[in-house]
């Protein structure tokens, strides 16, 4: 791998927060379009018109008297999600990856009983972890299971896979692992693994943890640098449909790859960050400005992920 430092990085078109924020989200992000990636459930909703899946809904908790249904709705489940409609940054969100007797177990191994549960999902509805503390609405959905292609890199949590599209064409891609340091979330600010993918290829590039770069997961012992995910132009067009779905024209899409479903859309997010640029070694702003002076831009989802493949590698 060919680690690009953040000072040379500048020289090749690295995009900053105040230019990210001025010349690509606040100019081709319709405010209006922000409830739309914002809350999780109408997301679900939103994308499924557009042909994108996501994890199976089993559940939508709006009022409080609704909570005594899950403990019914859960009683045969092995696996499943808790989540916050309208949380951020993976607050709030309660995955439960098996069963022990009457308790349920978590992806850390730890074991809740039911009362736990709904406590959780009181909190969920009091907003506690909305992202202006305003009442919510919990949703419960299936269990992502990572492909095995995918699941052997990350540690104690689902591998994820976040695409930054502009104006409908995925411009960048990396994959996130789960660490001990990030808690089991691929959040790369708590310390999850960055592994920059070829966008032409879905091939790893280089891989960073806390901006600095790693060949190995600090876990597993992993090898980062032949990975490939699978699918990869079938992923890409998914991301470029979530263009249409939303009208958002700059944003990142964060797809897992299911064991048994394939390609998933887990959220939206209408302010992606800009580590992206360090796992890759290279700076968004070459193709975003490409994209930009396009004299005929392409118009089906498919088109747009075969010009990102053949054109974007090369910037």
């Amino acid at each position: 791998m060919d680690w690009i430092s953040p000072r040379s990085l500048k020289r090749l078109g690295m995009l900053n927060m105040n230019q990210r924020n001025v010349d690509y989200i606040a100019r081709y992000n319709v405010r209006a379009s922000y409830p739309l990636v914002d809350n999780k459930l109408k997301t679900k909703l939103v994308v499924a018109e557009y042909g994108v899946k996501t994890p199976k809904l089993l559940q939508v908790v709006k009022q409080q008297h609704e909570i005594s249904r899950f403990r019914e709705m859960a009683e045969d489940l092995a696996g499943f999600a808790i989540k916050p409609a309208k949380g951020s940054g993976g607050k709030g969100i309660t995955v439960i990856t098996g069963r022990d007797e009457d308790y349920f177990v978590k992806a850390s191994g730890a074991r809740v009983g039911a009362p736990v549960l709904e406590r959780h999902l009181t909190n969920i509805l009091a907003g506690l972890y909305s992202l202006a503390g305003t009442p919510d609405v919990a949703i419960v959905e299936n269990l992502v299971v990572s492909h095995p292609s995918v699941a052997k890199y990350s540690h104690q949590g689902v591998p994820d896979i976040r695409i930054v599209v502009f104006q409908g064409y995925p411009i960048m891609a990396m994959l996130r692992l789960a660490t001990t340091a990030s808690d089991g979330k691929a959040n790369l600010h708590q310390g999850a693994v960055g592994v920059g993918l070829d966008i032409g290829t879905g091939k790893s590039l280089n891989a960073v943890q806390f901006n600095r770069p790693i060949t190995l997961h600090p876990d597993t012992g992993s090898e980062l640098e032949n990975i490939r995910i699978d699918a990869w132009g079938e992923m890409l067009e998914m991301a470029s449909r979530c263009y249409e779905a939303t009208g958002l024209g700059y944003m990142g899409v964060d797809l897992v790859v299911d064991a048994n479903e394939g390609p998933l859309l887990l959220e939206l997010n209408a302010r992606p960050g800009l580590a992206i640029q360090m796992a890759n070694g290279r700076g968004l702003l070459p193709r975003l400005r490409a994209v930009e002076s396009l004299k005929r831009p392409h118009f089906t989802p498919l088109e747009r992920a075969n010009y990102a493949m053949e054109t974007f590698p090369d910037l």
